[in-house]
């Protein structure tokens, strides 16, 4: 009897090992982590008070702390007193807030906007406009299914328009030699790209290097996109966050709509606003006029049904009502300008520590240059993207300090407290004395 329940459990123990060697998923490997998340896990693991993570790109008070904006709070007490429902939004999301966004983004003197001919839709943050977009220009853009991105990009540039279906392509932007804009490179890039090829832009505050354009190379890209009948996307992550000034970060979308271009444009409110976790982003279109405008209405509400259905509806309540309150909208703009002093005031200090109190060796003349949230450190004889490896390797093992590995650091993360020994320990690496 004994023996036989032994035989028994042995034979079921052999056959549950079976199954789990043959799991549908056993050849699924793993794939490499995501190298922001892992820069923040790995500052979460360590225990030192003179830690800093400079990787996760959201913004930080003076203190280094997570920022709800004022005006954001102001809006949720609207919101909450305005008693809504839990209803889902249409597939397009809130109307009024789309109608804002365009707004925004455009400009009161829009002509499509007047005209009525810019198709919008509520979308999941930036990335989610980002999304529908390449879905839409893979299905409906009849002339060509290659996206030139600038190098470098946004790291999920790549992937988002990949698996959208798009031949991801490149075109020179950031020169290692000046730290800035390559701007002949770009030129001959977007020259030598098939005609009526797509190519996106950063419309400011480009990420991850922080160089811009100047309205007069803008003016020259727009004649170039023109002359090779190329397709623009703009990818408008930042508006106001990056000068302050919401009217100065739209200039190069609206230098191209007043040019006549039929743009495509991804807007984001996690920045700007402070909306991180509540995803509020939109997509739009300048379409011929208010006819076509409603089939490409009816091709987003396609793509978006089986996608994701429709989009949440709280962040866009709260952006709304910031957009449509004129004391409300001065007030997030004087606070938007306050958060582009902040990071401009580092980038101020962190020049001065390195250039006259330190006398780091290299050239940091970039840090001041560069615009938005995010920069590339770089010292003359590191590698194309940054500091090299081997010193961000050696500041996070040694000064505590977390950046990605090719250099990029967050501004927002740098505050009074911590900027003197983040400049101390920058040029102890470089000087191989860490």
């Amino acid at each position: 009897m004994l023996s036989t329940v032994i035989s028994r459990r042995a034979a079921t123990s052999v056959n549950a090992n079976a199954l789990v060697s043959l799991s549908v998923w056993s050849a699924v490997k793993a794939g490499p982590p995501d190298p922001i998340l892992g820069v923040t896990e790995a500052f979460k693991a360590d225990q030192s008070p003179l830690k800093i993570n400079l990787g996760v790109g959201a913004y930080r008070d003076g203190n280094g702390k997570p920022y709800v904006l004022p005006s954001v709070k102001k809006a949720e007490e609207i919101v909450a007193a305005s008693k809504p429902d839990k209803e889902y939004l249409p597939i397009t999301g809130l109307a009024d807030f789309t109608k804002r966004a365009a707004l925004l983004a455009y400009g009161a003197d829009s002509a499509p906007l007047k005209d009525g001919a810019v198709s919008i839709t509520q979308s999941i943050s930036g990335t989610g406009a980002l999304r529908i977009g390449g879905a839409f220009l893979a299905r409906h853009y009849p002339h060509s299914k290659i996206i030139y991105l600038p190098v470098p990009s946004w790291g999920n540039h790549t992937p988002i328009f990949a698996d959208s279906g798009l031949e991801v392509r490149g075109y020179r932007y950031f020169d290692k030699k000046t730290v800035g804009l390559d701007f002949e490179g770009l030129k001959a890039d977007l020259r030598a790209a098939p005609e009526q090829s797509i190519v996106l832009l950063h419309a400011c505050a480009h990420n991850p290097t922080g160089v811009d354009p100047t309205r007069a190379q803008w003016t020259e890209i727009s004649d170039i996109v023109k002359e090779k009948k190329l397709f623009p996307f703009f990818d408008m992550a930042y508006q106001g966050f990056a000068s302050g000034d919401t009217a100065s970060d739209a200039f190069a979308v609206r230098h191209f709509v007043s040019q006549g271009h039929q743009v495509a444009l991804s807007q984001s409110f996690a920045k700007n606003m402070g909306l991180y976790g509540e995803r509020v982003g939109a997509f739009s279109l300048v379409t011929a006029d208010p006819s076509e405008k409603a089939r490409v209405d009816s091709q987003l509400k396609i793509i978006i049904r089986p996608m994701y259905s429709n989009p949440p509806v709280n962040g866009a309540r709260i952006a709304n009502a910031i957009l449509g309150d004129a004391a409300l909208y001065s007030q997030w703009e004087g606070e938007v300008k306050g958060m582009a002093e902040r990071i401009i005031s580092m980038r101020e200090k962190l020049y001065n520590a390195l250039t006259h109190d330190l006398k780091t060796p290299g050239e940091w003349v970039h840090i001041k240059s560069q615009i938005g949230m995010f920069r590339l450190i770089t010292e003359t004889s590191a590698s194309f993207t940054g500091l090299a490896p081997e010193h961000t390797k050696v500041l996070a093992e040694k000064a505590h300090i977390y950046m990605t590995s090719n250099g990029r650091i967050s501004m927002a993360g740098l505050t009074d407290k911590n900027i003197d020994y983040f400049a101390e320990s920058v040029d102890a690496a470089v000087r191989g004395k860490l």
